[in-house]
């Protein structure tokens, strides 16, 4: 099913970048280009063809592996996807985990105590969190912590000086793990530096998220029988809450988060350009602006590939969790 899925983004989005009205053989030649190189360059990119020959040539490109190059920069776009895709993993890695880490155990204590004046808060956290414009919050961040107090670096994955004086030698594209691997200390603080306003905003919509799915998935399983039953036997309130009834509110909770890590990937683009953070999402925003319909291509390959794997390995968890939605 998933080679389906990922065929039937393919052609649609594949249409859509024929259909839209632009100049592709102009960007590839430049703006200065004559009309007799346009011309020419019209015919070697092949869009003198019928849309289905079109189409079909890309599948042909893209089972050898090749995703084609780039209009605007004449680069291969795996090349340039192996630079920017690990800065934005990074980002939405650490925002997810953040979501686990915090969204979680919040959204537990809410419904757990339904009404009371943790639970408000939170609720008021949760409602504000998905509310809030993450591009404005990340401009009243970087004016706080760093115009008001100095405390945080504007934007950027690493400090030029010490991009040139502690390089970070690229072994899994994560700038935190590569220091660390390599024991790079003074790059290493650089990276969490830089790490932390950007992911900090990144991290508001999927923790509020989690916060409030966990609270309603923990409000439903504690009025379950087999948890009335627990408490009457009395076991420790910790292990009814995290034991019990957190394996059951588990489950829409993963899915949600699952598809939330799918979506910052290209849902990132407004906190990367804000940072300066040169990640897929800055690189598919300025595709998209160029009309540099290649590079377009490649990342909605790339996200539904996520999207699949995410999808998968969810489904996987779930089922681990609850062995009543195992597959046969």
């Amino acid at each position: 099913m998933a080679i389906f899925v990922a065929f039937g983004v393919l052609a649609v989005t594949f249409v859509i970048s024929r259909v839209v009205p632009s100049s592709p053989e102009r960007l590839y030649a430049g703006a200065r280009a004559n009309p007799e190189t346009i011309a020419l360059v019209h015919q070697r990119l092949g869009l003198d063809r019928p849309l289905t020959v079109q189409f079909a040539r890309y599948l042909a490109s893209l089972i050898r592996g090749d995703l084609g190059e780039s209009y605007a920069t004449k680069r291969p776009i795996l090349e340039d996807l192996r630079i920017f895709l690990p800065a934005t993993l990074e980002l939405v890695s650490l925002a997810s985990f953040l979501a686990l880490v915090v969204g979680i155990p919040v959204g537990v204590l809410s419904g757990a105590q339904r009404g009371r004046l943790f639970d408000r808060l939170a609720r008021l956290i949760s409602l504000s969190g998905v509310s809030i414009p993450l591009f404005w919050m990340a401009l009243l961040l970087q004016l706080v912590f760093f115009g008001l107090l100095g405390l945080l670096p504007l934007g950027g994955r690493v400090d030029p000086v010490v991009s040139v004086t502690n390089h970070i030698e690229t072994i899994t594209g994560f700038n935190v793990i590569d220091a660390a691997i390599t024991r790079n200390s003074i790059a290493l603080l650089d990276a969490v530096r830089h790490l932390i306003l950007p992911v900090s905003v990144l991290a508001i919509y999927p923790v509020a998220l989690t916060i409030r799915m966990t609270r309603a998935s923990m409000i439903e399983a504690l009025s379950e029988d087999y948890i009335l039953a627990a408490r009457a036997a009395g076991l420790p309130e910790s292990r009814v809450l995290f034991r019990l009834a957190l394996r059951n509110a588990l489950i829409p909770t993963l899915t949600v988060l699952g598809l939330t890590f799918a979506y910052s990937i290209t849902g990132a683009f407004l906190v990367e350009i804000v940072f300066a953070w040169p990640g897929v999402g800055k690189y598919v925003a300025d595709a998209i602006l160029a009309a540099d319909f290649p590079v377009v291509m490649a990342v909605t390959l790339v996200v539904t590939i996520v999207y699949i794997v995410v999808n998968l390995v969810v489904d996987l968890i779930q089922a681990a969790i609850d062995p009543r939605i195992r597959l046969g």
